[in-house]
């Protein structure tokens, strides 16, 4: 059986420790705990709002709508930091490797969205063997009228996950103010089923 994506982080945050100064890990610890106490923002989107269209830029420059990505059926919209954000990529690479593969008994697709330019996208996409879409919102533009930006330092921002319906209505939200912290497989697929 693999490891979960928390159990991943945690050996990663372990070889992460061997590696950074003291001091550095304390800016880091803080900086999580700091989000922690400030929880999830009062206006970020939740379950059950209505998604407003939005056309970001794929890998290859490609502009792709939001309609375009729920035209088949429900999408799982992912929101990462960027490639060279090592829980991002953990994340990536299991969502590539155990979530993607069940994603088509539910009709259902995954995107991931980052505020990398296409070219860092393509990068990306390309270093993980990423099969599914990775979109482009340069300033955060979409993640900010989500209410899922957090104003914060370079260092620090928190990834989060989407699960909308093909009619736009949002079934599912996991906000994470630990920049650490990722959406389970298992919480995806369940509540992939748990769909009308």
């Amino acid at each position: 059986m693999s490891l979960t994506i928390s159990e991943q982080s945690e050996q990663l945050k372990a070889t992460a420790a061997e590696h950074l100064p003291p001091e550095v890990l304390a800016v880091f610890d803080r900086s999580i705990e700091d989000f922690l106490e400030q929880g999830i923002p009062a206006d970020s989107i939740k379950t059950g709002d209505m998604l407003e269209p939005f056309t970001l830029s794929d890998a290859n420059g490609t502009p792709t709508s939001l309609d375009q990505i729920v035209e088949r059926g429900p999408a799982v919209i992912v929101f990462y930091r960027g490639g060279w954000c090592p829980y991002c990529n953990l994340a990536l690479r299991t969502y590539q490797q155990e979530l993607l593969p069940q994603l088509g008994a539910f009709g259902a697709r995954l995107v991931a969205i980052s505020p990398q330019s296409p070219d860092q996208s393509l990068s990306t996409m390309e270093k993980a063997a990423l099969e599914f879409t990775v979109l482009s919102d340069p300033g955060s533009r979409v993640a900010d009228r989500l209410g899922i930006a957090f104003e914060q330092a370079d260092d620090v921002l928190a990834a989060q996950r989407t699960l909308v319906g093909s009619d736009r209505v949002v079934r599912f939200v996991d906000v994470q103010p630990d920049y650490t912290a990722r959406t389970e497989v298992a919480d995806i697929l369940a509540a992939l089923t748990a769909l009308p």
